[in-house]
């Protein structure tokens, strides 16, 4: 018979509605098999006890619903963001804050290269550096002998240096949207959005995509999740060829690999037939460890890149409204075929037109194709007001909210990209939870550290890095935070019949924390430590 342990710990905050509070969670097979007080254990014959946990506090595994798995990968290139960061193996990365200090830390990262090698940066961000918005001239103080690529914290943003762009074949006559020019009329050396980027990404052979490919980028993102408490992480946008699915499958299937991966079809740049096709046979190759099968699709860009696409009064400054990644016809048709084929999708929405719209897409197609339990979810979803919400839960879609913007551009977006009264109301938790919406709340890791806890705080404060509290009627109350990093994030993914909640039947994994979030006083959230996790029933430490 397999090995049955009973698992003590000082409080168990199960997310389940019968027992909300435990002291004991019996295991076998990497399942729960009861959830109690140590009575639970009598009737199932000899256990096991371990008290390793007696002092600490369980959680369900936490569930990062919107990530990536290049966030261990992406250190292999030099970091430039504005806050200290640690990398997965605990290294602390301080922020710089000038121009000045960022050319410097890329002078001394050139001086290690061999000669003509490339220099990719990540993690800048030009809302947060005073002066001039960084440009191909600053960079080429950098190094003129090389391409020299300032990859955007969004993510949809790219900054480079003369020879970037003169390798890339951009010149005096270019003419194509997101490729803007300085005063004097010359390029500027800011590439926004992926049609714009492409060209400089195919000829230094820089995919992002590959950041997310091989071992070493899967046991990175392993180490990540162990140290911020998830057990559940997306990869939220994948292309899944055979080899990058075959190194999943087998590093997932190893006994001392720490986390479940929810890996998205990328399907932007496929035929409507061609992403079903695909998405469907990749989904019959799942395993626990490997849930697939679900679709990413990207519509807009980014609101402090001024990407995203916007309602009326759009930006602050008057900047034109956003980039569609796909032109608004094909994505239309995209999502009608995805959904036909009964395929779950994660729709990438940051501005309100783009959540909008893909709403008004999403009820199209429920006309042509009515399903049962699609739980569609938009993503970010940044500046959806009541009106949408309410539609969004009349139509069974789920969200996935931004919280940690409010932390890490709150201040921006008050005054430079939306203003005071829209900052107040972005990734609006409480609109959603009252209008009936499944609610999850994410990092969008490498955009934002990786960490739910941080997260949670977020959404349970709303409070900015200057003091200001954005929307002080949108918290979330510690309880409900906690469910959306867990439970609600498990919906937004259909997997909470077996992840979300410490309830008999489903898997054994745990966060297991320092403190006790419900006693604790909400703005120490983010402060609790995390010791590690319990994944399918096996223990990881920090």
């Amino acid at each position: 018979m397999a090995d049955t342990v009973l698992y003590s710990a000082r409080r168990i905050i199960t997310m389940e509605p019968t027992q909300p509070h435990a002291t004991h969670v019996l295991v076998r097979e990497g399942r729960i098999l009861g959830v109690g007080g140590p009575e639970i254990a009598a009737p199932w014959g000899t256990v096991r006890h371990d008290d390793r946990f007696r002092d600490a506090v369980l959680l369900p595994g936490f569930v990062e619903a919107h990530s990536h798995m290049m966030t261990g990968a992406l250190w292999e290139y030099l970091y430039c963001g504005n806050v200290d960061r640690l990398d997965p193996d605990g290294t602390l990365w301080p922020g710089v804050t000038t121009v000045d200090e960022m050319i410097g830390r890329m002078q001394a990262a050139i001086a290690r290269l061999p000669a003509g090698a490339p220099l990719v940066c990540w993690g800048f961000d030009p809302l947060f550096f005073e002066g001039d918005r960084l440009n191909r001239l600053h960079l080429d103080r950098a190094a003129t002998d090389r391409p020299v690529v300032v990859i955007h914290q969004s993510f949809h943003l790219m900054t480079v240096n003369s020879a970037a762009l003169d390798m890339a074949g951009y010149g005096p006559d270019t003419n194509a949207e997101g490729v803007p020019r300085l005063p004097d009329g010359s390029l500027m050396g800011e590439l926004q959005e992926m049609a714009a980027m492409f060209p400089v990404m195919r000829r230094l052979n820089l995919s992002l995509q590959d950041l997310s490919r091989g071992e070493r980028a899967m046991v990175q993102f392993g180490k990540a999740a162990v140290q911020t408490g998830v057990t559940t992480a997306t990869d939220l946008y994948a292309e899944l060829d055979d080899t990058e699915l075959d190194t999943l499958l087998s590093v997932t299937a190893r006994a001392d690999y720490p986390l479940r991966i929810v890996p998205a079809l990328g399907v932007i740049g496929m035929e409507p037939e061609t992403a079903v096709a695909r998405a469907l046979a990749v989904r019959a190759r799942s395993t626990d460890m490997l849930r697939m099968g679900i679709c990413k699709v990207m519509t807009d860009g980014s609101i402090q890149g001024f990407t995203a696409r916007m309602n009326w009064p759009g930006y602050l400054g008057g900047q034109p409204n956003g980039i569609w990644n796909l032109e608004p016809a094909r994505l239309k048709s995209l999502i009608a075929a995805l959904h036909g084929a009964g395929l779950n999708m994660q729709l990438h929405t940051n501005g309100d037109e783009a959540s909008g719209f893909v709403l008004d897409a999403i009820e199209e197609a429920m006309w042509t194709h009515p399903t049962g339990d699609s739980r569609h979810t938009l993503q970010h979803c940044q500046m959806a007001g009541e009106d949408q919400f309410h539609r969004a839960a009349r139509l069974g879609v789920c969200v996935n909210l931004f919280a940690n913007h409010l932390w890490y551009y709150g201040d921006a977006h008050c005054d430079f990209t939306v203003g005071p009264d829209r900052a107040a109301r972005m990734n609006a938790c409480r609109s959603a939870l009252d209008n009936g919406v499944t609610l999850a709340i994410h990092s969008d890791s490498p955009v934002t550290p990786l960490g739910p806890l941080h997260v949670a705080w977020c959404a349970v404060n709303r409070i900015t890095p200057k003091g200001r509290v954005l929307g002080a009627n949108q918290r979330l109350s510690v309880l409900e935070a906690l469910h959306a990093i867990t439970l609600g994030a498990a919906r937004t993914l259909k997997l909470d019949r077996d992840i979300g909640s410490i309830t008999p039947g489903k898997c054994a994994d745990f966060a297991v924390l320092g403190d006790d979030p419900l006693t604790r006083a909400p703005e120490d959230l983010r402060d609790i430590p995390v010791l590690g996790t319990v994944q399918g029933g096996r223990v990881f430490v920090k």
